[in-house]
């Protein structure tokens, strides 16, 4: 049981990155609290279905099989001897001043904490393309829950766009589930993932796989692609314009679209916590600023796709780092971390050669015709966009206050990336980040009046 005099250590996700900082914490003694979304432990990649779902762990997570096990049994045992206190199906909405606000089926909590260690993962990285508001569109990662929590394949045809590995990952899964694929289409060309890959070679296992995964996918791939639109009625998508490596003009049937473009890190309640930001040019995102520990300020911690985007096992490393990083700086002894130090300058270079081989799509974001929506919870134009930066000047922040894109439920997840890209075109600057970033506001999440009424 947790002492009155004992530290209290709350870890925000149940990934990869919040279980090993668990355990590390577990085995030094203490009994850390862990809040996260999901009814499961397992974070989106390990994601598990319901209790009773028949498929196999080999069928739902493949090669990766072996480690998804090994991360449940690892956390499941934790919980069920007492030594971690486990929050499911609870949303963190808010912190300040030590405490953080979270909402659950009951109602809404109030959660104090001494160190808070944050290992909240990524989102979709959605770039707008004409016609993406339609009804049967959705991102890869949305797909991808359909599939893994419910064996479901959204659509009969369905066209996958985007770039990154999850394009490519999303597809054979969903041709091995049974589904029919019209199309994948990946906006990186062929030359720059070839020049990539000395870096993605340093995990060879990896980067063989990828390839495979590539030749079963055949004629269906198609690299150097521009979307140009998605076509669809009032009922739903029926096919999407794009324009090939050699400058031919295609269009494919379909009933149904997923995009994405790798990863956007979740990082908004980063931001609440008072952590610095730096804009990465080679991710084309703003990421928070911590050190290798994952040490972010003053008894925050950050690990995982919410700090770096280095994929499932970066995340189980950047979990024990951040873990005893706490411990240290709580005058408790903590492991040794020299083997995950040195793994992580080798996850770091992978993941660097992940970004340069898809990159983001910025040329194809600063082309998009005016009337194009750009962010689809407002349902605010690219034109508009322009027209606002133009008036108010080219901060991201102000062309939000004035125009609304990014004050939607999402609060700019979506939207962000692209708006910045054409913010900074129309105001003439040179680099995207010059535009600054949407400062995160409380809830992070939209809550339900009566959840915020009601107390647990």
């Amino acid at each position: 049981m947790t002492t009155a005099n004992e530290p209290q250590v709350v870890i925000v996700g149940a990934g990869p990155a919040g279980i090993r900082a668990a355990e590390t914490l577990a085995a030094a003694g203490l009994r850390p609290t862990v809040i996260d979304e999901g009814a499961r432990a397992g974070g989106q990649i390990y994601r598990r279905p319901p209790a009773g779902f028949t498929r196999p762990p080999a069928t739902l997570y493949g090669s990766q099989a072996g480690k998804a096990v090994a991360l449940h049994t690892a956390f499941d045992g934790l919980v069920s001897t007492g030594r971690v206190v486990h929050l499911p199906r609870h949303s963190v909405v808010a912190l300040a001043d030590g405490t953080l606000h979270a909402v659950g089926d009951g109602g809404s909590r109030r959660i104090r904490y001494d160190r808070l260690i944050l290992a909240t993962g990524a989102t979709d990285r959605l770039a707008p393309v004409p016609g993406w508001q339609s009804p049967g569109v959705y991102s890869l990662g949305a797909m991808q829950i359909a599939l893994k929590a419910q064996g479901v394949a959204m659509g009969r045809r369905i066209l996958l766009a985007g770039s990154g590995p999850l394009l490519t990952l999303l597809a054979t899964q969903l041709l091995k589930a049974g589904a029919e694929i019209a199309a994948v289409l990946d906006t990186a060309g062929m030359r720059g993932q070839i020049a990539a890959f000395a870096d993605l070679a340093v995990r060879p296992s990896f980067a063989l796989q990828g390839l495979a995964m590539r030749a079963r996918l055949g004629r269906l791939y198609h690299a150097g692609i521009a979307l140009e639109g998605i076509e669809a009625t009032e009922t739903g998508v029926t096919a999407v314009r794009w324009t090939d490596a050699g400058g031919r003009a295609r269009r494919t049937l379909c009933d149904t679209v997923g995009l994405g473009w790798h990863l956007k890190a979740e990082s908004q309640l980063a931001d609440l916590a008072g952590c610095r930001f730096d804009y990465d040019a080679t991710w084309a995102q703003w990421l928070p600023h911590a050190d290798r520990m994952g040490r972010a300020g003053d008894g925050v911690y950050l690990a995982g796709d919410g700090l770096r985007l280095l994929g499932a096992d970066g995340a189980e490393v950047a979990g024990r780092l951040a873990a005893a990083a706490s411990l240290s700086d709580l005058g408790l002894p903590a492991p040794d971390i020299s083997a995950d130090l040195k793994r992580l300058d080798r996850l770091e270079r992978f993941a660097r050669g992940i970004a340069r081989a898809f990159p983001w799509p910025a040329d194809q974001v600063r082309a998009l015709p005016d009337d194009a929506i750009l962010c689809r919870c407002e349902g605010i134009t690219a034109g508009a966009v322009r027209e606002t930066a133009a008036y108010g000047g080219p901060e991201a922040n102000r062309v939000k206050s004035l125009g609304r894109a990014g004050m939607g439920r999402c609060q700019g997840r979506y939207c962000q990336l692209a708006a910045a890209d054409l913010i900074a075109a129309s105001g003439g600057l040179a680099h995207t980040g010059d535009v600054g970033r949407l400062r995160a506001q409380a809830p992070v999440r939209p809550v339900p009046v009566r959840a915020l009424l009601e107390e647990e």
